[in-house]
């Protein structure tokens, strides 16, 4: 499964999910939303106000949620 992290340069939140998803070993992409406006777009289309985005398969969720990324490990396993 593919997962997606949307993210700001300066985003407290996005890197604390970054350790996260590295401690439980998980790959993931790194989409900076300042850099790539049309990204933007596409996360309030999906009904997001608030970084980091993940998006993992048909899931989606905004912030910081280890209980989140913790299920995208038993999920991958």
């Amino acid at each position: 499964m593919a997962i997606t992290v949307y993210s700001a340069a300066s985003c407290v939140q996005c890197t604390a999910t970054y350790r996260e998803m590295e401690k439980l070993g998980l790959s993931y992409t790194v989409i900076n939303v300042d850099e790539t406006p049309k990204a933007r777009d596409k996360l309030v289309q999906l009904g997001h106000r608030q970084l980091p985005v993940v998006i993992a398969g048909e899931a989606h969720w905004s912030g910081f949620r280890p209980d989140r990324i913790r299920e995208l490990t038993a999920a991958t396993a």
